[in-house]
């Protein structure tokens, strides 16, 4: 990975590589660098070691003109206008357009402004077209799916991180509320949590929330618990589906004896357990006498709901 230059008292990326713009905004580097010496639309500065970087302002200044240039505006008519007309104009499309590429670049631009008002804007654009299920299938887990290879080829701070993640949970919430009023299925109980220090909790959030949608009686209960808080529902004559996604715990080291725990937790009971990530697909060919199972990805297993 690139060594950052950036801002160690906040831990916010302020200085980015040429690579990172291009994995941020999807130009490429060779055409970054044609637009920076014919039209001088970017100004790169250089470190002490002559290395080339760009500020978190061109950054911004990067992605609205590609926003500008998706709308139909040429590049030259782009190099022509001010900085500050450019953020006015793609300000105007970003509330404007919602659907899909244009939002998510609109997200690109709220995340790393820390700007609510875009984000909110832009999301009650896409309801106006979209039902939330197709907000969060279209443009949220893209969206998310982008920036988790921001944050892996070091392009994105985890301020931004948790910013954005934090506004597409108070979404989740909100409309899972929204669904808690009713509940048809009463025979099982869906019970999801996270195992210990295990944060990233959207995918398991929006499952939840899919299934209280189909009207089953379901349980989060979130980040980092330890698998003995669990016995309380082991002991339940319901039928319980236990729920839970392996994204950077436990870790590799430590993945079979969390699944032999399970086993032993359940092998003697009716109910089920399914884990979701990329860590889970690691014991995939273990045979469990428990009614263990595992999926890749939490959109697959929406699926199979």
């Amino acid at each position: 990975m690139f060594n950052k230059i950036s801002n160690k008292l906040n831990n916010v990326k302020t200085f980015f590589t040429i690579k990172d713009l291009e994995n941020i905004s999807g130009i490429k580097a060779h055409t970054i660098r044609i637009w920076e010496k014919r039209y001088a639309l970017l100004s790169p500065q250089r470190s002490d070691t002559n290395i080339r970087y760009y500020s978190l302002e061109s950054l911004q200044k990067l992605l609205n003109i590609v926003l500008l240039k998706k709308n139909k505006y040429k590049i030259s008519k782009i190099a022509e206008m001010s900085h500050e007309t450019i953020l006015v104009y793609a300000r105007e499309l970003a509330y404007k357009i919602a659907i899909n590429d244009d939002a998510i670049n609109s997200l690109k631009l709220a995340m790393f402004q820390f700007d609510k008002v875009l984000f909110n804007n832009t999301y009650n654009k896409l309801l106006q077209k979209k039902t939330f299920r197709e907000v969060f299938k279209d443009v949220f887990i893209p969206f998310l799916n982008h920036i988790g290879l921001l944050w892996q080829t070091d392009s994105l701070s985890p301020a931004h991180e948790h910013f954005m993640s934090s506004l597409i949970a108070q979404k989740i919430q909100i409309n899972t509320e929204k669904l808690e009023y009713f509940t048809a299925n009463l025979d099982t109980t869906y019970v999801l949590f996270l195992p210990e220090n295990e944060i990233h909790e959207l995918g398991l959030m929006y499952l939840n929330y899919e299934l209280v949608l189909r009207g089953y009686r379901t349980i989060y209960l979130g980040q980092s618990l330890p698998l003995n808080n669990l016995n309380y529902f082991i002991e339940s004559d319901t039928k319980v589906y236990f729920f839970t996604a392996l994204t950077v715990q436990p870790y590799d080291d430590k993945i079979v004896e969390f699944f032999q725990k399970i086993e032993d937790m359940l092998k003697e009971t009716k109910h089920s357990f399914v884990a979701v990530g990329r860590k889970a697909m690691q014991v995939k060919n273990m045979e469990f006498l428990a009614d263990i199972s595992v999926c890749s990805s939490m959109e697959k297993l929406i699926d199979k709901l």
